[in-house]
């Protein structure tokens, strides 16, 4: 296992088979692209700078959902994307649930979203609302 700071993922196409990836602490941001990872099942890009600006998380999504099909544990904390209520004022866990179901209605595989388990019941939720939850609120 080598940890490194990356600034190009290009390299990772020669690493098909490839179930694990870390990627925290590397100043990725909303245009991350991925090779196709069709064995990848967990993801880590904690502590990057992803922000989910207005469409950049859907499409950062949907990109992940092409690429890492088997995903299904994603790690997206210390990112602006992650709503966190201890870092940031102006967020609570409302925010941060509303993050889940859009999350998860995009990732539909995902067993795990950053520290806690996928319920069935936000399974269900995501399902039904995912696509209309909004991260940020009206000021």
């Amino acid at each position: 296992v080598a940890f490194v700071v990356c600034r190009s993922l290009e390299g990772l196409k020669t690493f098909s088979y490839l179930e694990e990836l870390i990627l925290d602490n590397n100043l990725l941001g909303n245009d991350l692209l991925l090779p196709r990872l069709p064995h990848l099942h967990t993801l880590t890009l904690n502590k990057n700078q992803i922000s989910f600006q207005r469409n950049t998380r859907k499409i950062l999504l949907d990109h992940l959902a092409e690429v890492v099909p088997s995903l299904q544990y994603l790690s997206l904390l210390g990112n602006v994307a992650c709503p966190n209520e201890l870092v940031c004022k102006e967020k609570d866990e409302d925010d941060y649930q509303r993050y889940r179901y859009f999350v998860l209605h995009k990732l539909t595989n995902l067993k795990f979203l950053d520290t806690r388990k996928v319920t069935r019941r936000e399974r269900e939720e995501a399902l039904v609302r995912g696509a209309f939850m909004k991260v940020v609120k009206p000021k």
